[in-house]
């Protein structure tokens, strides 16, 4: 990723992300355990014996990848990241996302993702994609009402830490898209 301005804190209002630091390791711990089941239809699993492995590697910092815990009145509520996607500078992702379950459906998702689209756009990108598992209509649907379109499905894209082989939905936003969604 050569666009170093993604690597600033972002804050609006109650809602803040830092980038992932050794200090979070508990806090994203308990986050993370606030919802067992949920891990079964993400690629990587977060609890128990799986979380200080996967919590090392995000803070060892894969390439193309910028992870943040998201924190709300000072709590870590969950973690989001930037991943390289297309053209440096032109196109990047927004995933590796999981918030605790006593935030979802209030609108605080929504939040989150208005503040990091609003600042990949300042920065000069043209595009945001996502990329959601197929079996994940929560996600889906929050995605879509961001204004972001289904672009397409990499049939058997992965396989989840579970065996599981993933197919992954593919959605866009455009600068011009995150326009007209504002207005």
């Amino acid at each position: 990723m050569s666009v170093p301005e993604l690597y600033v804190p972002l804050e609006e209002g109650d809602l803040s992300l830092e980038l992932l630091r050794e200090d979070h390791r508990e806090g994203l711990r308990a986050a993370c355990a606030e919802d067992s089941e949920i891990w079964e239809i993400y690629p990587f699993c977060y609890v128990g014996e799986y979380f200080d492995p996967q919590f090392d590697s995000l803070l060892a910092g894969a390439p193309g990848r910028r992870v943040y815990a998201v924190i709300k009145d000072g709590t870590i509520v969950g973690m989001t990241a930037w991943i390289a996607f297309g053209d440096a500078g032109w196109s990047i992702e927004i995933g590796n996302s999981f918030i605790v379950p006593a935030l979802r459906s209030t609108g605080f998702n929504r939040r989150l993702k208005r503040l990091m689209l609003g600042h990949a756009f300042a920065c000069g990108h043209e595009r945001v994609v996502f990329k959601v598992d197929v079996i994940n209509t929560r996600s889906r649907a929050a995605v879509r009402k961001l204004g972001a379109v289904e672009e397409g499905v990499m049939r058997r894209e992965r396989k989840t830490w579970t065996g599981r082989v993933r197919d992954t939905v593919i959605y866009g936003l455009l600068r011009e898209d995150w326009l007209a969604a504002r207005a």
